[in-house]
């Protein structure tokens, strides 16, 4: 049935016919035409089957094809702009848009932006004023047009009350007032706006401390908060603040519960050039202990010691970062040298309630007022310099490095009461 795929060949009858054959076949084929390729038969190809078949006569005789030679092999084009396969680009772009993105949010530019100390100075401003302007236009508006009288404590004293101040320091601030008023014979507004301004800048003054650098070699810190606080980041900011004073910084990865706190701390340590001393999993505190003796070896200036976020009220945590403490020391004497706890500006009065619990249990030497920007009220600093006036390093409005600042009671008194 399929026969024109295949053409058998005849057989020789006698032994003087396959001679002939031979013969034949040993002939050399003439210049003019292809050897062993002219002689055959048109009718063997499916098209002149098809042909027959159907009745449309037979097809003209097809020309023989002959194979070329093989090319040489060309060699691969170069590789530019212009040659690139289009999936592999898209792929390329797509995870330089996600490469940008996470850099951007979760481990923010450290170049400095230009600019001279004071137009430096006025944006630091406008970011803080912006972050702290609930609170600063619910106590700004209260002065706008009022009349010195009952009511306009009142209203002081519920916006404040708002504000997280707390209690304590609410009616402090009032008392203070009703009494400034009096003696100094207070009729206008803007007079009085000034004098509580003036007094909130007095009862936030002892919240002023400069980190002092130097002092010992290796300066140990240890860093607490809660999660989500901020810390991790917050020591990657302050690892690049130090190092703009020519210290040299060690950090330890002491954050062994959270998932990826270790390697989000590498990443700041690579960022900043700086050793990060950290074990896949383990004793936390042998991690402080280990970069404590690196430091020392080292001779870097300062060693920060991440540790892991937990609530005041888990005693059983608690009790570890006591222990975390107490090998620090075991290490180097007197350390560490600070221990710093880090807040989340945005949880009003329960930032009064960690301030106190981790005092309690580590002898705080400073905060770190972290995120205060968008909801935060930003009275919380008074509760705190009224109730434990713990000395607030640094206060942050953001997620670039030039949002953490140091604390100054006077710009802070300004964002609120303009």
């Amino acid at each position: 049935m399929f026969s024109f795929f295949k053409k058998k060949k005849p057989e020789a009858d006698t032994p003087a016919l396959a001679e002939a054959q031979s013969a034949a076949l040993a002939a050399p084929a003439a210049p003019d035409e292809p050897s062993g390729q002219a002689d055959a038969a048109p009718a063997a190809g499916p098209a002149n089957f098809l042909r027959r078949l159907f009745g449309g006569g037979e097809a003209e005789p097809v020309a023989p094809v002959i194979p070329e030679a093989p090319a040489e092999p060309e060699s691969p084009p170069a590789r530019d702009a212009t040659n690139i396969d289009p999936f592999a680009a898209r792929i390329a772009a797509d995870a330089a848009v996600l490469v940008n993105t996470y850099e951007g949010q979760l481990f923010p530019e450290t170049a400095e932006r230009p600019g001279s100390e004071q137009e430096k100075k006025k944006s630091w401003m406008a970011r803080l004023k912006a972050g702290l302007s609930k609170t600063s236009s619910n106590l700004s508006l209260l002065f706008v047009g009022a009349r010195i009288d009952e009511d306009l404590y009142e209203e002081l004293e519920s916006a404040l009350l708002m504000s997280d101040a707390g209690m304590d320091a609410t009616q402090f601030l009032l008392d203070s007032l009703r009494r400034k008023v009096k003696e100094e014979k207070l009729l206008d507004a803007a007079a009085v706006k000034g004098a509580l301004r003036q007094l909130l800048v007095e009862m936030m003054r002892p919240l002023e401390k400069p980190l002092e650098l130097g002092r010992h070699e290796p300066l140990v810190m240890m860093i607490a908060g809660v999660n989500g606080a901020g810390k991790t980041t917050t020591i990657g900011k302050l690892a690049k603040h130090m190092q703009r004073f020519e210290q040299s910084v060690l950090l330890a990865a002491g954050d062994t519960f959270r998932a990826a706190a270790r390697e989000q701390l590498m990443v700041w340590g690579q960022r900043n050039n700086v050793t990060v001393i950290s074990q896949a999993s383990g004793d936390p505190a042998a991690v402080a202990y280990d970069a404590v003796q690196s430091g020392k070896a080292r001779g870097v200036d300062v060693v920060m010691v991440d540790t892991a976020g937990r609530l005041p009220t888990q005693l059983h945590l608690m009790e570890e970062l006591k222990k975390i403490k107490r090998v620090i020391g075991k290490g180097m004497d007197d350390a560490p040298h600070e221990v710093l706890l880090v807040i989340d500006g945005n949880t009003g009065q329960n930032a009064l309630a960690q301030v106190k619990a981790f005092d309690d249990a580590l002898q705080l030497t400073g905060l770190v007022i972290t995120k205060l920007d968008g909801t935060a009220k930003g009275g919380i600093l008074a509760a705190i310099a009224r109730t434990r006036p713990v000395p607030v390093y640094f206060i942050g409005v953001g997620e670039k490095l030039e949002d953490l600042q140091p604390f100054s009671a006077e710009e802070f008194a300004e964002a609120l009461l303009g």
